[in-house]
């Protein structure tokens, strides 16, 4: 049998890895910019801003919504979806002490040598 031992991981490295899972589909991708260049909630139809069909964006949208990346509150017979602008905060701030510490050296530089 086997089984993800992701419990051998920090904690910071498992919200790393399934936040990367999250906004590895273009479409979440998309779905991210297009709430950030609205810099407010969107009660309409995602869908018609996207190359989609509604059924695939709702998916995407429930996908980034039990990350808590984004949320929706219930307005009536809509939904309004805004950024969690305080998680993607502290999401930069995970990736980017993620890539400074990886990059800190250059032991595999281009034309260097590994060993």
């Amino acid at each position: 049998m086997t089984y993800a031992k992701t419990t051998e991981f920090t904690q910071e490295q498992q919200e790393l890895a399934r936040v990367a899972k999250a906004l590895g589909h273009p479409a979440r991708v998309a779905i991210i910019q297009l709430l950030a260049s609205k810099q407010t909630c969107i009660s309409g139809d995602i869908a018609a801003e996207l190359p989609l069909s509604r059924t695939t964006v709702s998916q995407h949208l429930q996908e980034l919504k039990a990350l808590d990346l984004i949320r929706g509150e219930i307005d009536g017979l809509t939904v309004c979806y805004c950024l969690n602008t305080e998680l993607l905060r502290k999401v930069h701030q995970q990736f980017t002490a993620f890539f400074v510490e990886s990059t800190a050296t250059s032991a595999c530089a281009p034309g260097g040598t590994c060993c």
